[in-house]
């Protein structure tokens, strides 16, 4: 059985390294030592997951939660203030309180038991879930050593903070498996899950087969792999992606931004289509002989939330096909409502009949992944969309506003109107571009009106005056993949309702992490939309770069935090901009 304990270990060198080779070829002859029943939940605990993506249930565990079992087990909670201010995060002054106990205990946890923990704590629900939750949390931190502790803590938050991304990640399963990076980055993108990428490959490889080869490269000779592997990553998960009666969603196919109409023809060649951007939700749909099921953004079953989306999907009489769409709220004269109207349905299994009536909704598909068991992420979006343009037809499903255009002057006057009618912008893709599961690459474009950037809620303060009671100035950042974590680029109180306050209040102190100075530290789970006038140059912040006049205007409960946007997205931004204003000294 693998050891947490070995875990801990292995994840403190990956923390004292900053060789990318050295980190990938540390994690990789750690899984390849694992048995295949324990290598799945290494993987995802190492980039800082406690369960399967698309089979995610929040745990509801705070960081605040954490410290006081903790305090409360090694008599730490009148040093909560030195041990904070001596401790660089949350997870080392877990550590720090820990060690003040009489006698650090003999490591006898698992990866295994660890991750059937955390399924538990996830699943536990109802009138006595709460204490439930933290009875479980206190015998796993119990049963802790001081170095177990500070990497529990680190999974549970989402933090590990080592340096091994999921790109990383990847690398070394490619490693593991002997297997072409390549190949594991494609199984990647259709499974959605890194712990089921282990999975499939460890279910098909012997323990001796999957050490790395001696020349450190992924990209092992033919002759050193071993038969058992899978041979091709693409049948394997269409199995369960296309043709399964339980179908799993794929992650869905990301846009990177662009500054206008001109910018999207020359980076797409001007062979694009341009479609109307709607204020709305991302929903991937299954239809099939096992019905009709739905998925958000964030991989979250939302099947029944959504029954008159159902009923639509239905007109496809049972035929296969899975299809990207978007759903938007509507009012009772059929015009759309804002983001943060429909979002009030995802999720819901109560009262949605009652919500149905008061918050209608209305989809709009607009590409095709899978048709008639057959995978269609590798055909050109041309040849997608005319199949879609085909089904949706046949079947009255609705699409968005879209158009081929001739020249930058026709897609400038189509932009024109759409920001005139009201949405949000336009999407420019290409002709050619295949979809990219999980991917931002450059055959998407979004062309906004507004300057916005989704980023993460990092930190709060409390508020004074009419926002007496509430945390309302919020720290805003960026996320980091190079050194990991996120990069703080400015704040703001405005653009939420006092009834916003209220609930994003209850949200991140759920979240707290530590409080100084009127300053909450929160865990990096609320990503908000955020408008901005300008970046400038700013000393103030490790990034060197701050909003200016920064306000909310959407909170993305569709979005991870690790979908933020990025600091070099942010610098992009910034170099796109006529004007670079210093920040005044």
């Amino acid at each position: 059985m693998g050891s947490f304990n070995d875990f801990a270990i292995v994840c403190q060198a990956l923390g004292q390294t900053q060789s990318r080779l050295q980190i990938v070829a540390l994690a990789a002859d750690f899984l390849a030592a694992l048995g295949p029943e324990e290598a799945p939940a290494a993987a995802r605990f190492m980039v800082g997951r406690t369960l399967p993506q698309g089979a995610e249930k929040p745990l509801n565990i705070s960081g605040r939660a954490i410290w006081k079992i903790v305090a409360e087990i090694a008599g730490a909670a009148d040093q909560g203030e030195e041990i904070f201010a001596a401790a660089t995060d949350f997870g080392e002054a877990i550590e720090m309180a820990l060690r003040l106990r009489p006698d650090d205990p003999e490591p006898t946890l698992t990866i295994a038991e660890v991750a059937r923990r955390c399924a538990e704590i996830a699943a536990f629900e109802g009138r006595n879930s709460r204490r439930l939750k933290l009875d479980a949390l206190r015998d796993l931190f119990t049963r802790a050593s001081a170095l177990e502790g500070k990497y529990l803590t680190k999974i549970l938050i989402g933090e590990m903070r080592h340096g091994l991304s999921e790109g990383l990640m990847l690398e070394a399963i490619a490693r593991m498996a002997a297997r072409p990076i390549a190949e594991i980055r494609r199984l990647n993108m259709l499974e959605g899950d890194l712990g089921r990428v282990v999975e499939r490959l460890r279910a098909a490889t012997p323990i001796a087969d999957a050490a790395p080869p001696s020349a450190g490269a992924p990209e092992a000779t033919e002759a050193r792999r071993s038969p058992a592997i899978i041979r091709n990553a693409d049948r394997a998960a269409e199995t369960v992606t296309a043709a399964s009666e339980a179908p799993r969603p794929l992650r869905p196919m990301l846009a990177q931004p662009a500054a206008n109409v001109a910018e999207a023809f020359r980076i797409l060649n001007g062979a694009l289509a341009l479609e109307h951007k709607l204020d709305g939700a991302r929903v991937q749909i299954h239809s099939g002989p096992f019905g009709v099921r739905l998925w958000s953004r964030r991989l979250n079953e939302i099947t029944p939330s959504l029954p008159e989306v159902v009923e639509t999907i239905g007109r496809l009489e049972g035929r296969r096909a899975i299809l990207d769409g978007e759903v938007i709220a509507i009012d009772p004269a059929g015009r759309p409502l804002a983001f943060q109207d429909v979002m009030r349905r995802f999720g819901r299994v109560h009262d949605v009949a009652r919500m149905r009536m008061e918050r209608p909704v209305r989809l709009f598909v607009f590409d095709l992944i899978g048709l008639d068991g057959e995978l269609l992420i590798d055909a050109p979006y041309e040849r997608r969309y005319a199949a879609l343009a085909e089904l949706a037809d046949r079947a009255g499903l609705g699409r968005a506003g879209r158009i081929l255009p001739a020249s930058v002057a026709e897609g400038d006057r189509f932009y024109a109107r759409a920001i005139a009618d009201g949405y949000e912008g336009v999407m420019a893709k290409s002709l050619a571009s295949p979809y990219m599961p999980g991917a931002r690459g450059r055959g998407w474009l979004k062309i906004k009106h507004a300057r916005t950037l989704d980023l993460a809620i990092v930190a709060a303060e409390w508020g004074y005056g009419r926002r007496h009671g509430w945390l309302s100035n919020y720290h805003l950042a960026a996320r980091d993949p190079a050194r990991g974590g996120f990069v703080e680029v400015g704040k703001t109180f405005k653009g939420l309702t006092d009834e916003d306050f209220r609930e994003m209040t209850e949200k991140l102190l759920a979240l707290k992490l530590e409080e100084r100075g009127g300053v909450v530290a929160v865990r990096p789970e609320i990503v908000v939309e955020v408008a901005y006038s300008d970046i400038q140059r700013s000393p103030q912040y490790d990034g060197g770069m701050a909003l200016r006049f920064a306000r909310i205007v959407g909170i993305r409960t569709d979005k991870h935090a690790d979908e933020a946007d990025t600091i070099d997205a942010v610098a992009a931004a910034f170099d796109r901009q006529t004007l670079k204003p210093l920040a005044a000294p």
